[in-house]
């Protein structure tokens, strides 16, 4: 049996968006910012383009590298695989809003110390997941750091040198 359209006062039109662009309101790094998007819109193409956050990088464009992580409230999400009208009121962090202030994060600051940047095109989306590890679980073991990192790509190789950074990270920050 096939829904009335026009049941409880509803027409089916009211529920349709685009083609033309439509008006969110995202929460991005503690501030509300209201953009007009196409539906077809990636939260990774509105980040970068209309708020200028380019620390979010676009890779594959397919959810496959991570290159594009971050967290949508505190889940680790690859952000070219969520549409940007589909995010409603959760809150978004991107690498440009993990520190507070001018100050690098913790995270940040132990992947220079253990030269876990390389060419550095991977590296916000691998510190968002570290730093989502970390916050879960301030003591991960190398396996739980391997997880946390393994939807990353990263051409350069800097695996060992990020389970160095987060293990040395997570030995320093102490109980």
């Amino acid at each position: 049996m096939k829904e009335d359209p026009q049941a409880n006062g509803k027409s089916a039109a009211a529920s349709v968006l685009g083609p033309n662009a439509v008006p969110i309101v995202l929460l991005v790094n503690g501030e509300a910012h209201a953009l007009l998007v196409e539906p077809r819109t990636t939260l990774a193409e509105a980040l970068r383009g209309p708020l200028g956050l380019t620390g979010t990088k676009i890779a594959c464009n397919q959810g496959a590298c991570s290159a594009c992580s971050v967290w949508l409230d505190d889940l680790v999400v690859a952000s070219c695989s969520v549409l940007a009208i589909e995010v409603g009121e959760r809150r978004i962090t991107t690498i440009e809003g993990l520190a507070a202030g001018e100050g690098l994060h913790p995270v940040q600051e132990a992947f220079i110390a253990h030269d876990a940047v390389q060419c550095g095109f991977c590296t916000p989306g691998m510190v968002m997941s570290c730093a989502a590890l970390l916050a879960e679980n301030p003591h991960p073991g190398e396996a739980e750091i391997r997880t946390a990192i393994s939807g990353h790509l990263c051409r350069c190789g800097t695996y060992p040198h990020v389970i160095q950074a987060v293990l040395a990270l997570a030995e320093a920050q102490g109980d």
